[in-house]
């Protein structure tokens, strides 16, 4: 392999593990914070045994996430130097106030939270740990609008200085105001509480079956069921505001995601086509008419323009090359996010609907509960990848190629000992991460109120 796919491999494997924790962790710290405030509003001890023990769970995944997130900034200086040389001035600045604000208000009242029970007052204690979820959460919106600028960069957001060939921010507000980088934030956001959610629920229905701490884990199970389908919906709500903006600002992204080769007025959607292994080759479809007009435009007559005419107006654009997605990945990756993202709607709608007819702790469904956990891992890991290979082959969406941001010294041998460095570490803590998440949720609350588990409080991290 060259050194630009290899590079392409490395941060993709880098990105995609970190990304596993991430959303966990700004999910997951809404719930506890909720279960914190319960607790010194009733005084009720379960709510606070639900703090300490999804508290627990949620510690062991943000340090994970702490680690895997840092390894993600090394790469634009080594990787991808290019690429920080070109666009650093901008895509600097949102990392520069995620660190100096999000970073160290997660870091300190995080800190806060874990140690200061009983030495500093119950209002202290309990905003700390709503402190610290708005931290990383705000760390999170930082990272997204870097990205919604490579994904669709405002035009009056920068200028291009021609004498040192690198863009230049002059305007912030712009920056900060792109439409991309806060549907982003809203996607993900509701992707996190849900992800949380689904969590919630495997861990609860495993001890549930197990007819052990039975209100501990009733009420954990129907907080998240409820909490899990609002998020669900408005993650589906999210998806479609985003495909509507794309049609706006990444017309070819749609276009191979929904494999339109021919522009179509109306334009249908696809339920399936099947096509050759390059993705570029239609062999027969099965599509609902004006449905993909009406997903875009939110009417049934819009036009949706093809693969083909996008490719040669970009060729006009910007130059002989190929502006095609490999259409393969963002075709199936997309049907499969949506799939598992509408399945979850589903089973949550379930799970308050059976709440509501009766005493779930009786259900003999509940065994299979704890298989819904790997829902969200799926449907997330497929939208990042839809999100980031369907810009292909920019990195900064009609400014710069891929093929021009990497590093021009690195070698074969360099990334390949990389690479391979990068997995057997990432896979090390994949079984650590496994063996500790499984251990201290099979522990169950009370011992969670007895075990500390040793977190020092850290950056959430980033993505690309």
């Amino acid at each position: 392999m060259d050194p630009i796919t290899l590079s392409r491999w490395q941060f993709g494997l880098t990105t995609i593990y970190h990304w596993l924790f991430v959303p966990l962790t700004l999910g997951l710290g809404w719930y506890v914070a909720f279960f914190q405030t319960r607790y010194y509003q009733t005084k009720d001890e379960t709510w606070r045994k639900m703090a300490k023990f999804w508290g627990k769970l949620f510690l062991i995944n943000f340090a994970i996430g702490v680690v895997t997130g840092i390894v993600q900034e090394f790469q634009f200086g080594m990787n991808w130097s290019e690429y920080s040389r070109y666009v650093g001035d901008i895509f600097g600045a949102p990392l520069a106030v995620e660190a100096l604000m999000a970073f160290f208000m997660e870091s300190t009242f995080l800190g806060i939270w874990i140690f200061g029970e009983g030495k500093v007052s119950e209002k202290v204690h309990l905003a700390s740990i709503w402190l610290a979820a708005i931290g990383s959460n705000l760390s999170a919106l930082w990272i997204l609008l870097a990205n919604g600028f490579m994904q669709a960069p405002p035009a009056n957001s920068f200028v291009y200085n021609e004498a040192n060939g690198r863009l230049e921010l002059v305007n912030f507000f712009a920056l900060i105001g792109n439409p991309k980088g806060w549907i982003f934030f809203w996607h993900t956001i509701s992707d996190g509480v849900a992800m949380a959610a689904f969590l919630i629920i495997a861990v609860s229905a495993y001890h549930i079956v197990r007819k052990q701490n039975l209100d501990f884990f009733k009420r954990s199970f129907n907080i998240a069921a409820v909490s899990g389908l609002i998020a669900g919906v408005l993650i589906f709500l999210g998806g479609h505001t985003m495909g509507q903006y794309m049609a706006e600002v990444q017309p070819m992204k749609l276009a191979a995601l929904e494999a339109i080769w021919e522009t179509e007025q109306p334009a249908s959607f696809s339920l399936l086509t099947i096509g050759d292994l390059s993705g570029k080759k239609e062999i027969w479809s099965i599509r609902i008419p004006a449905a993909m007009s009406f997903l875009a435009c939110n009417n049934f007559t819009c036009e949706v323009k093809g693969v083909n005419e996008l490719q040669a107006t970009y060729e006009q654009q910007y130059g002989p090359g190929d502006y095609i997605p490999l259409m393969i990945v963002t075709y199936w990756t997309f049907r499969i996010m949506m799939a598992f993202g509408v399945l979850m709607i589903l089973i949550t709608a379930y799970f308050v609907w059976a709440n509501m007819r009766g005493d779930i702790t009786k259900a003999k469904w509940m065994k299979w509960v704890p298989w819904v956990l790997i829902l969200p891992y799926l449907a997330n890991a497929s939208g990042w990848i839809l999100t980031e290979m369907g810009r292909q082959p920019w990195i900064v969406y009609g400014l710069l190629k891929v093929e021009d941001a990497v590093s021009p010294n690195l070698t074969t041998v360099d990334l390949l000992i990389s690479l391979i460095g990068y997995t057997v570490v990432y896979g090390s803590l994949a079984v650590s991460m496994v063996y500790l998440m499984k251990k201290y949720a099979i522990a169950g609350p009370d011992a969670a109120m007895h075990e500390s588990v040793d977190v020092a409080p850290a950056r959430v991290g980033s993505q690309d």
